[in-house]
């Protein structure tokens, strides 16, 4: 029998051509119809393009999950798409706004294979973000499975550029510690690279040309999943990746194992301005708090002696010395970092800590979270990896009148360790104690998501500054990265604002600072988490100008409103936050030459005069009474390494 294989190649692209005609195709657009969102089953797969203002800044992109149990990436068919409208309203202290109210299209993609209900593809359309997740059934046969992978991917259009911090390979650097997300930026780079071979953490930063930026990340990640990182899967395509085996010492799956039915965190994409990317709230939005507080938390400034003395001032003596440096400034809190178990013992801490009380101040105290995931040496150990011994720990501090602990030194983000990070929490919470982490992963939403979290680390945070001259020499460039990537999407526990010229007990040795008095008071108001604890020293009181002491006295560390006025990444930033009625407007320079522009300062009260801190040419600063002009406008000058602080 002969085959006419013309006639065969015909029946085969009309067959084709079936299909894709018959291809369902959804529009989801933004409460402001600015931002559409399109949905597609094209060729049996489901995939996603997203438009702002008609230009496009997420081309099609695939979507979909490959379980052990079924591939949800391919053979699906879009069945309904079911959208309404939303109100997302709510009050949260430990974030850039205090109050958030934003509207939203919310939209259910139903997807079926071999006709049976398989998945819904969850988006959350705002005026300036999009975020998506995804929903998974089970079938009479499969209440349990394993996502082996995402297809979860982000085609960026021809031409963007990139702001990105590597991944780095697991087991490495200092005691075997890494990845603890403490990596260099690398800036206005073209797509098509994939970091250090292990692709990038969270958030991610693009540009697409003059058209605008684009911010990706991901929010609501608990001890149901892993965290996930942004791996180059060629040319403009990035994709989701879960962790690397070598994480946790090698220890554990890569994968998550999940229950059925099960959402996943959410993907969040932020899409317009750099006022968009600043001021976005969408790690927020999407989530919801996991449990009550036990109590009311409060919030504040503190100090920590570590950051200039290092591990030696770790004892008794030093550390109430450093008490009444915070109650001399008006601070709510000392940390107590590493070795204060073997340095200070837990009978003398009982007594630290009952010092600090008599003084108004409290204490938060250094953990090392391992179990066996790293050989980090510091005590104490073995306190925070296993239920038993952490409760028994976090009820000697209730008992004792500790604030908060700062806990180090994670190991990657595979399913276990994510469950870590809960259960610390949640266990603290239970005896009304706040939680920072550090050499750690990206917080995802979890100042919402838990009422005693504080903030993370997960920057290349101020101990660099003590450690190498090179950290120092960039540390107005780093500075002016954060505000746009880093603390966009989570509270970042940097631990800066010295006014030490040098890193050492005496002032007089270690790295020298390069940036201005100025820029440190910035800083403090630049880099947002609702604890600091700032790396000032009880010399500052007789060392530093006056006017800076009494401004560190007074800068807030909660906020109600953030405004994003000018800058670029690793360049300059210039942002206003307000704390009640009072506003701070602040910046910074990395650049060689100077940021001069004039500002509209329609925050202030026209009638009264401002109070500006600022830097001239060679770095010395001084605060001024500046009366505005009738328009409200005043001219400003940063230059190198320096700061400007308006307020009133």
């Amino acid at each position: 029998m002969k085959i006419n294989c013309t006639l065969l190649t015909g029946v085969l692209m009309m067959a084709m051509t079936a299909l894709t005609a018959h291809a369902a195709e959804e529009r989801i657009a933004s409460p402001d119809g600015k931002i559409v969102v399109t949905i597609s089953d094209a060729d049996g797969r489901a995939s996603y393009q997203v438009v702002r203002d008609g230009v496009t800044f997420i081309e099609q992109s695939p979507l979909g999950l490959l379980l052990n149990s079924d591939d949800l990436t391919q053979g699906l068919t879009l069945s309904k798409v079911e959208s309404k409208s939303i109100d997302v309203d709510y009050h949260l202290a430990t974030i850039k706004q205090l109050h958030v109210s934003h509207q939203a299209t919310e939209a259910v993609c139903r997807f079926q294979k071999r006709d049976r209900h398989v998945m819904d593809i969850i988006f959350h359309v705002s005026n300036r973000d999009v975020a998506y997740r995804y929903q998974i059934y089970p079938n009479k046969e499969t209440l349990v499975a394993v996502i082996r992978s995402e297809a979860s991917s982000f085609v960026l259009p021809e031409g963007t550029t990139t702001f990105l911090c590597p991944q780095s390979k697991p087991m490495g650097g200092f005691a075997r510690t890494s990845p603890s997300y403490e990596t260099s930026y690398t800036l206005d780079e073209p797509t098509g690279k994939n970091g250090w071979g292990e692709g990038y953490t969270f958030p991610c930063l693009f540009k697409t040309g003059d058209k605008g930026w684009v911010l990706l990340s991901e929010t609501g990640t608990d001890g149901n999943y892993v965290g996930c990182r942004l791996l180059n899967a060629g040319g403009s395509k990035y994709q989701i990746g879960f962790p690397q085996a070598g994480e946790m010492n090698g220890i554990g799956s890569t994968t998550p194992a999940i229950s059925l039915p099960f959402a996943t965190p959410w993907r969040t994409i932020t899409i317009g301005s750099l006022s968009d990317v600043v001021e976005t709230t969408i790690a927020w939005d999407v989530v919801k708090p996991k449990y009550a507080a036990s109590q009311l938390y409060n919030f504040g400034k503190g100090s920590w002696s570590w950051i200039i003395k290092m591990d030696p001032s770790c004892n008794f003596d030093e550390q109430q010395r450093y008490i009444d440096f915070s109650a001399a400034m008006g601070w709510r809190s000392v940390l107590v970092d590493a070795l204060w178990d073997t340095q200070i013992g837990y009978e003398r801490m009982a007594e630290l800590a009952r010092y600090a009380k008599s003084k108004g101040v409290g204490l938060f105290l250094w953990y090392n979270s391992n179990g066996n995931w790293n050989d980090a040496p510091q005590g104490p150990r073995g306190k925070m990896d296993k239920s038993a011994a952490r409760r028994k720990e976090m009820a000697w501090m209730q008992k004792n009148g500790i604030l908060g602990i700062k806990v180090d030194f994670f190991g990657g983000d595979k399913q276990a360790m994510m469950q870590l990070y809960e259960d610390i929490l949640t266990d603290a919470n239970d005896f009304g104690i706040q939680v920072i982490f550090h050499g750690c992963t990206l917080p995802r939403g979890w100042e919402r998501m838990y009422p005693n979290y504080v903030a993370s680390e997960a920057v290349l945070a101020s101990e660099n500054l003590h450690f190498g001259q090179g950290a120092c020499d960039a540390e107005a460039f780093n500075g002016c990265i954060h505000p746009f990537i880093r603390n966009t999407v989570g509270s970042m526990d940097f631990g800066g604002s010295t006014l030490n010229k040098r890193y050492s007990a005496d002032n007089q040795h270690g790295t020298t600072r390069r940036t201005s008095d100025v820029y440190a008071l910035a800083t403090a108001v630049l880099f947002q988490s609702s604890v600091q604890h700032f790396a000032m020293a009880p010399n500052n009181l007789d060392d530093a100008p006056a006017w800076a002491v009494d401004f560190m006295k007074q800068v807030p560390t909660t906020w109600e409103e953030v405004r994003f006025i000018d800058g670029y990444p690793g360049k300059y930033v210039i942002l206003a936050r307000r704390a009640g009625f009072k506003w701070f407007v602040v910046g910074i320079n990395a650049q060689q030459q100077p940021v001069k522009t004039t500002l509209q300062l329609s925050m202030f009260d026209a009638k009264k005069p401002l109070t500006v801190y600022s830097d001239d040419a060679q770095l010395q600063g001084s605060m001024k009474s500046v009366k505005q002009n009738k328009k409200q406008q005043l001219a400003i000058t940063i230059p190198q390494n320096g700061g400007i602080v308006i307020t009133q």
